[in-house]
């Protein structure tokens, strides 16, 4: 685009006409050479003059045929080039490391012939590598090549916001020569420095500005516009940022953190930036992060985007298994180390679900163990914000399982880490005397509201995962008892997680049963769970009586705390003189949960006998089955002989005892009868 406002040039030697705005025309014409322009021939390019050339210049695949005086009276590289072959008939030379190429090298052909050449964002970059590289320094010609470009880039394209945005998306194939000429990071400041501007004062045009807004005065000509008819959103340079390739892009976001951005303005640039370049990383289509994927599409930006999606936007990795080539795997692999880098440093700079997907792909493209580490520990710093949805990770090393569930159990050890750390720093400034607004106290409540909920999350997690058959019971149980038992005030979700446990295990024997069951506090267990618990068949019978019991004792309690509640109550009130009077001074709802309660305590009572009762008859028909077997055993060992010389062993002492009956018998007839005193017998009865 050519505008119409020009500059002139002089010098003694020279005149230079031509510099616009947005656009710079070259044609110096010292020489006294004419060329009417540069033809194209196929592959070659010829210069529109009568004289014929005298060196071939080859450019990669290009040729040009050019004029050795004008190249050398301009070129130290070409002069230098001519001096060390020692012919002075040289005829060809090939340069293929041009930095841009071919097109550079014909724009700095044009400028030494004088050829009017149009400056523009998205040559200049080229150019001005091209001009080093030929070095067309001042010490060959005053107003030459490197002075020219220097300062369109200086005074054009550095003013302007989307020239700079230009200009470094050009210098991604123009390294080392635009990192060494500081391109780079003059385009990187430039458009920090816009970047961190107030939206107010935002003056310059960008991508998804409202069509009402644009008009092509304003942008061309860079007037301001009237105060207060337009405000930018905070979020208006994500998308003009998001072309940027990652190492250019990583600089920008370098130079605004030193210029003081807020960071969790930083962080949705980078949620934005990974969006755009991780295909794997899109929207679950509830509702949130709208925004940010219409900015992605080329939709615009409204003014509330920033934060519609910085702390809620949830993502997917949709097709993990899609095959992609070594190439892109690489790139993607650079993108996501290289935001790891980045990320700011404080806790909600962006959000744990992304964080977690952005974990998901470092596992699966197998980034730098360092760098997925400090991924872990950011997720473990705002690890209670998670879902379970972000939680379900393959597991995509050697593990047999279908889950990650070692990658858990790390995330949770390092939120436990900061919840620890952020205790003690809280309690060493109450004890030095800072803790001037109760901070210590605040941290405390927060953290436990912390570990309620990861407890909750980790239960959910355990109740998903314990369906898979190739998790084991060491894996479960050591995630399970990771947390404290303050965090837990009910343990409802953790039996829910054992039962699936149990019934995707249905091969578990009873001590491995019983070990699961030690993770859980049966007093922990509501009603409703005691009650499912009771009825539990996969259960171990000793749990369920401690799950009785446990129910049984809360009962108990709760009776004994009404009971001492109400004589509390009563030493105030006057006492009925009769059991009618207090019925009827009793709140029928009273009454009505004591009977209720009198009901539950009796229905436990006989839950609990029939348990008993089946227990003792398990236990009798055990022993008498054992009686059996060791009776059969003793009548097997036993042989047909001894068994013989029983019987007749006992047939011989029967006898004897016969013979003996009969001689008492003859005894006793042939005595006489002698008269005794009849003795009264004492008798307790």
């Amino acid at each position: 685009m050519v505008f119409s406002l020009s500059i002139m040039w002089e010098s003694e030697s020279e005149f230079v006409r031509g510099r616009e705005y947005g656009s710079e025309l070259l044609s110096p014409t010292k020489h006294g050479l004419k060329a009417d322009g540069f033809e194209q021939r196929g592959r070659s390019w010829h210069v529109g003059t009568d004289i014929p050339s005298d060196i071939l210049v080859q450019v990669e695949d290009v040729d040009f045929h050019l004029h050795k005086y004008l190249l050398f009276s301009r070129s130290g590289k070409m002069t230098r080039i001519l001096y060390e072959s020692r012919d002075p008939d040289l005829s060809k030379i090939v340069m293929n490391d041009v930095p841009g190429g071919a097109q550079a090298f014909l724009l700095a052909a044009k400028f030494c012939y004088g050829v009017p050449v149009d400056l523009i964002a998205a040559n200049i970059a080229g150019l001005r590598c091209a001009a080093e590289y030929l070095e067309m320094t001042e010490d060959y010609e005053e107003g030459n090549l490197i002075f020219k470009t220097e300062a369109f880039l200086s005074y054009v394209v550095l003013s302007s916001w989307s020239d700079s945005i230009i200009v470094l998306k050009s210098c991604e194939n123009l390294s080392p020569w635009a990192e060494n000429l500081q391109i780079v990071r003059r385009c990187s400041d430039s458009i920090a420095w816009k970047a961190c501007a107030n939206p107010k004062g935002v003056r310059w045009s960008y991508t998804g500005m409202p069509q009402d807004i644009q008009n092509p005065k304003w942008n061309e000509m860079k007037e301001p516009i009237p105060s207060g008819s337009h405000t930018a959103p905070v979020d208006w340079w994500f998308q003009d940022a998001s072309i940027l390739r990652i190492d250019h892009f990583v600089r920008v976001i370098t130079a605004i953190k030193v210029k003081g951005m807020r960071y969790e303005q930083i962080g949705a640039a980078i949620m934005y930036y990974a969006c755009k370049w991780l295909p794997g990383l899109v929207n679950d289509g509830n509702g949130e992060g709208t925004e940010a994927m219409n900015c992605i599409n080329g939709n615009g930006s409204g003014s509330n985007s920033k934060y519609n999606w910085n702390g809620g936007l949830h993502m997917v990795v949709v097709n993990p298994k899609d095959e992609i080539s070594a190439l892109q795997e690489k790139e993607r692999r650079m993108i996501i180390e290289s935001l790891i880098s980045i990320l700011p440093p404080q806790k909600d700079s962006v959000s744990c679900s992304f964080l977690l997907q952005l974990l998901r792909m470092a596992n699966e493209l197998k980034v730098a163990p360092a760098l997925a580490t400090e991924l872990e520990k950011r997720v473990g710093m705002q690890f209670e914000q998670a879902t379970l949805t972000d939680l379900l990770i393959p597991s995509y090393n050697t593990s047999e399982t279908i889950y990650d569930v070692d990658l858990v159990q790390r995330l949770l050890e390092h939120f436990l880490i900061q919840e620890l750390s952020e205790a003690s720093n809280a309690s060493s400034q109450s004890f030095l005397g800072k803790d001037i607004l109760g901070e210590s106290q605040t941290t405390a409540s927060s953290g436990q509201n912390a570990k309620m909920r990861v407890a909750r999350l980790v239960d959910s997690y355990l109740t998903e995962v314990a369906r898979d058959r190739n998790l084991s019971l060491t894996n479960f149980q050591v995630l399970a008892e990771a947390l404290p038992e303050s965090a837990r005030s009910c343990d409802d979700g953790l039996y829910r997680a054992i039962d699936s446990y149990l019934k995707a295990h249905p091969t578990l024997s009873e001590h491995e049963r019983k070990r699961l069951c030690r993770v859980m506090d049966c007093q922990k267990l509501s009603v409703d769970a005691c009650m499912h618990a009771a009825q539990n068949e996969r259960l171990p019978l000793r749990v369920v009586v401690q799950v009785l019991y446990s129910e049984q004792m809360k009962i108990s309690n709760a009776i004994a705390n009404n009971t001492i509640k109400q004589a509390g109550e009563s030493r105030y009130q006057p006492i009925a003189s009769s059991r009618k009077t207090l019925l009827e001074g009793t709140p029928q709802s009273f009454q009505e949960g004591w009977t209720t309660a009198k009901k539950d305590i009796n229905t436990l009572k006989f839950e609990l006998e029939t348990l008993k009762t089946k227990y003792l008859e398990l236990q009798n028909n055990l022993e008498n089955v054992q009686r059996q077997f060791e009776k059969s055993l003793k009548q097997k060992q036993t042989s047909s002989w001894s068994s013989g010389w029983k019987k007749l062993s006992k047939l011989t002492k029967m006898n004897a005892l016969e013979n003996q009956e009969l001689v008492d018998q003859v005894t006793i007839a042939g005595e006489k009868p002698r008269k005794t005193h009849r003795r009264w017998r004492n008798s307790i009865s």
